[in-house]
């Protein structure tokens, strides 16, 4: 505990003096970042040292695994709304890196354990007892954010402590639950993908993936995709015509793109703008069965043999079995 405090204590030094020496604001976010990275890091130590049952162990390292992940993502938050797209994505990525090094069994993803249930390699009441821990690990996170906020070190920070939410869903529930299930499925096969194939820097290429999905949403939210058909040959007898307009990278303007219940409950449920049902459809049922579809699609032969398939790039292959 004293630990703790003497790093508050010196983290909180260097920000002011730091913020009022270059008004950078960006750096206090940073710093914050990393103090919730250390912080967590030496919770994670202690209970490695301190607990010996092995699941009970697990489920402290979920908890923990997901009060850093909220706590990283409310100052994310932030970095997002004050400092583009870009630098938030230059974030989730080393963050996302970080994580995969650092959390070990722990995944703070609740449908991780209803896949290992599907598959044999977990039971219900083990899923729901590690789904509670990181339950309680990203609700309780919110008191730290709010204490660091409430301080107003940065200009950032202003007013942010208390204010209202918004809730992120800006379509229909269904419409939203669809979008976070197909982009839960999509990173959920790459992930397979990856601990199948196991090619050089894996971690970092899943970090990719995950971080190119969330953000896509921004980075191409006014491209629109245009398909024309008709047919109106001379000796049919029928003229066929098919026009279809498609919204590209809406996941941020109409779900806002968590693709983690634990993660999307910890920033947003209770938020005006949809009640704690509709929050459950689109960010529980929604991520949730996008998770267990991809289960199934995996095992299809077709999704199995693009997967196995060679893949080399000017004679040079990406995985570890191939010749350079």
């Amino acid at each position: 505990m004293k630990f703790t405090i003497d790093v508050l204590g010196v983290f909180l030094k260097v920000v002011i003096k730091i913020n009022k020496v270059t008004f950078a604001p960006l750096v206090v976010s940073t710093l914050f970042i990393l103090l919730t990275s250390l912080l967590a890091h030496c919770a994670r130590r202690a209970t490695q040292k301190l607990v010996k049952d092995p699941f009970v162990k697990l489920l402290f390292e979920e908890a923990i695994a997901a009060a850093e992940l909220c706590g990283c993502c409310f100052e994310l938050i932030i970095v997002a709304d004050n400092f583009g797209v870009a630098t938030y994505a230059i974030f989730l990525f080393a963050l996302t890196i970080w994580w995969s090094l650092n959390w070990g069994d722990a995944t703070a993803c609740p449908y991780t354990h209803i896949e290992d249930v599907i598959e044999g390699k977990g039971d219900i009441r083990k899923a729901l007892l590690k789904t509670w821990a990181e339950l309680a690990g990203g609700l309780m996170i919110f008191k730290y954010v709010q204490m660091y906020w409430a301080l107003e070190i940065s200009e950032t920070h202003k007013d942010r402590a208390f204010e209202e939410c918004k809730a992120d869903l800006q379509v229909p529930v269904v419409y939203g639950a669809i979008v976070e299930g197909v982009a839960t499925c999509m990173c959920r096969l790459a992930s397979r993908s990856l601990g199948d194939l196991n090619p050089r820097f894996a971690t970092a290429i899943d970090s990719f993936i995950g971080t190119s999905l969330v953000v896509a949403g921004v980075v191409a939210r006014h491209e629109v995709y245009v398909y024309r058909y008709q047919d109106s040959s001379a000796d049919a007898d029928l003229s066929v015509s098919i026009f279809c307009k498609i919204n590209l990278g809406k996941a941020f303007d109409y779900s806002g793109g968590y693709f983690n219940p634990v993660l999307a409950t910890s920033l947003k449920a209770g938020c005006d703008g949809h009640t704690l049902l509709e929050h459950a459809v689109v960010y529980w049922v929604g991520a949730c069965a996008g998770s267990i579809l991809s289960v199934y699609l995996y095992k299809l032969p077709s999704i199995q043999q693009f997967v196995r398939g060679t893949t080399v790039a000017n004679g040079d292959s990406i995985w570890d079995d191939k010749e350079d």
